[in-house]
């Protein structure tokens, strides 16, 4: 089981910083998640975070049902911190991708209201598009999903790893998330047996998941589902003809030293070049719920 903890997130800041000064002047956006990651590792430190207050009842409960643990309700939120954090998440962003600044400030006034951050957040956790709220404020809706999403990420990362070691991960085994019911974005195969675990979008928490079935579909058409990997057979673009969507992966058995999951996400963006290519999708937060509801109650 992988945890995305404090410090875990530190040492992807120090590889990052060790590969600046190996290589050069990193990417831009391989920049802006560092600054992100940075923002978000000190909000870990200064943040009140409560654990939810779900008993061992409600956990098994939720659980057999296919329920994630975490309704936006059970998250323990302070809006004053979010909205401290949120401000800086807009600055970093308007810094890289030199956004209008009209529609900075709109991201900013958003943010600073706790009506409405809650209602984007809300909107956001529960999976539902944030297009018409984008729309009624006139900015773009793929930027302020992205606020949104580094703006609550230490919340829900230290959720995850509270609340992960309390799941049976034999008996779930499902196409989101255990924790907040994100869709996953990356994957491993570990050392031990080179099963499959998938790791969520949003909150980094991992879960076990079948080796062959479409993780976004559900498809097991083995005609439909393959996956490539590279010279090394360190890396896997897992791939569905049915739902035209990949996944990448990293096989633990192959790797020589530590792999950092967050880190290996990222740096693996060829993959991502190399499978938008080629006609296939990533998974996307506005399909969170949609999807759960066609995966249907167990």
């Amino acid at each position: 089981m992988y945890v995305m903890s404090s410090e875990t997130e530190v040492r992807v800041l120090q590889k990052l910083d060790e590969l600046e000064q190996k290589e050069g002047e990193l990417p831009s956006f391989v920049q802006l998640y560092r600054q992100l990651l940075r923002l978000q590792s000190d909000a870990r430190t200064w943040f009140i975070i409560s654990e939810p207050n779900l008993s061992q009842d409600v956990i098994s409960d939720r659980l057999t049902q296919g329920v994630p643990l975490l309704a936006f309700e059970d998250l323990s939120l302070d809006w004053k911190q979010l909205q401290g954090l949120g401000q800086e998440i807009i600055r970093s962003v308007a810094e890289d991708s030199h956004c209008d600044l009209k529609e900075v400030e709109t991201l900013s006034n958003i943010l600073s209201q706790k009506a409405e951050l809650e209602e984007v957040v809300r909107v956001w956790y529960e999976g539902a598009s944030l297009v018409p709220i984008a729309e009624r404020h006139d900015v773009d809706g793929e930027l302020l999903s992205l606020v949104v999403a580094a703006t609550i990420k230490p919340c829900l990362a230290a959720h995850s790893e509270a609340l992960l070691p309390k799941v049976s991960q034999e008996s779930w085994r499902r196409r989101y998330c255990p924790i907040c019911g994100g869709r996953p974005d990356f994957a491993y195969l570990d050392k031990d047996k080179g099963a499959r675990w998938l790791l969520c979008s949003r909150c980094d928490a991992d879960w076990l998941f079948q080796r062959l079935e479409c993780p976004y579909c559900g498809s097991q058409d083995q005609d439909a589902l393959a996956y490539f990997t590279d010279d090394e057979w360190l890396y896997r673009l897992y791939i569905c003809e049915l739902c035209k969507r990949y996944l990448k992966a990293i096989d633990l058995r192959q790797a020589s030293s530590e792999a950092l999951l967050p880190l290996e996400r990222l740096l693996s963006f060829e993959l991502d070049i190399q499978a938008r290519k080629d006609g296939y999708s990533p998974c996307t937060y506005e399909a969170n719920n949609n999807e759960r509801g066609e995966e249907g109650l167990s």
